[in-house]
């Protein structure tokens, strides 16, 4: 999974993102890897790998792992070369989804690139420039694909849909509540990689303060949440700053931090939970003397599928899974246990795999 954070300058943006990284990175005991100076990649925070690791003594625990892009700090005009100009857009069009950072705190000492705090204007000045970078994809594959247009119904009929996506664009409207005749359409839409396309995932940030209360009673969280409820987006709240202060703790001391704070999680883990839902997603898991491992992938996935998230040669010699709940594996303190009790099943290529699945896979190539 790969997020991209977008915000406006002074807003908590890139805190956040060195916070997010640092954390992940040490809470699960995953090397930190900087692909380039805005590129993190961070291990999903999964309870469930240690315990069954311990289990099977494990020479080595391999979590699910999220890419974090960080997108430099948008300003107005961005789409038309202000700021860093365009430069920041290409590096999200291949993300699954869009972090946005809004600010919903006061601080004189902060400046606000506008002078004033106000979520929902930034909200609008972010989403003006996605939209702004994707009628300009639009107009160069108008122009590529009218040239072939004249002798082919297809791309004749691809140039239409494209002209229809730029006027909805043009209107102030987001790709994403563009009306869909049919999955076919959906799924060329999907292929354009459009910014306003993509899910969004707003992180409001807020003062400590707030943070107890999940921002109920920060009148600026009850916009951001309005404004996604009405734009089918999830909210998460997260004090930035605390999360710098948590990314240089160590396990037990994150844990007493966030009881003193009355918090029950990080927000590395509140994205994390985001970010999945929205998306989609679960984890199943493998475990045995060698590894155990968690595996990403989208609700509703059969099973020879998600062998394939494995290996190839698991999808295309599937025979069948053997599957057991991790927590009924845990309890029984043995798979030979977990399979006399009769907690074990055998599950062909119609099986859907559920969150917290632990499987081995038959196959034969």
């Amino acid at each position: 999974m790969k997020l991209g954070i977008v915000g406006l300058p002074n807003v908590g943006k890139s805190t956040l993102f060195n916070s997010l990284t640092k954390a992940g990175a040490e809470s699960a005991n995953y090397p930190f890897c900087t692909i380039d100076p805005n590129v993190g990649v961070v291990a999903v925070p999964d309870a469930r790998l240690k315990l069954l690791g311990d289990l099977y003594h494990s020479k080595k625990v391999t979590p699910a792992v999220i890419e974090f892009v960080d997108i430099a700090g948008l300003v107005k005009g961005a789409s038309k070369g202000e700021g860093l100009g365009n430069q920041f857009l290409s590096n999200i069009r291949e993300v699954d989804a869009i972090v946005h950072v809004v600010r919903c705190f006061d601080d004189p000492n902060v400046i606000h690139v506008d002078g004033s705090v106000d979520p929902l204007r930034d909200i609008e000045t972010i989403n003006l420039e996605l939209i702004f970078s994707d009628i300009e994809i639009l107009e160069r594959r108008i122009a590529k694909t009218s040239k072939g247009a004249f002798n082919d119904k297809s791309l004749a009929k691809e140039v239409e849909i494209l002209k229809a996506i730029k006027a909805h664009l043009e209107e102030g409207n987001l790709a994403k509540s563009f009306p869909c005749e049919d999955d076919d359409q959906r799924a060329f839409i999907n292929s354009l990689n459009l910014l306003t396309w993509k899910p969004v995932i707003f992180a409001a940030n807020v003062n400590e303060d707030h943070l107890e209360d999940d921002g109920a009673s920060n009148p600026y969280v009850q916009k951001v949440r309005e404004f996604a409820a009405a734009n089918d987006s999830q909210v998460f709240v997260i004090c930035a700053q605390i999360e710098e202060e948590i990314s240089e703790l160590d396990d037990d001391e994150k844990a007493m931090f966030l009881e003193d704070l009355g918090l029950k999680e990080s927000g590395l883990e509140k994205l994390i939970a985001a970010s999945y839902d929205l998306l989609g997603l679960l984890s199943f898991l493998t475990s045995g003397e060698d590894e155990t491992r968690a595996w990403t992938i989208k609700k509703g996935t059969k099973a020879p599928q998600a062998a394939g998230k494995i290996h190839s040669d698991f999808e295309r010699g599937f025979i069948r899974a053997e599957v057991v709940n991790y927590q009924d594996l845990l309890d029984c303190g043995a798979y030979s246990v977990a399979r006399e009790k009769g907690l074990v099943r055998l599950e062909g290529k119609d099986y859907v795999v559920q969150d917290g699945d632990v499987i081995l896979f038959r196959f034969n190539v």
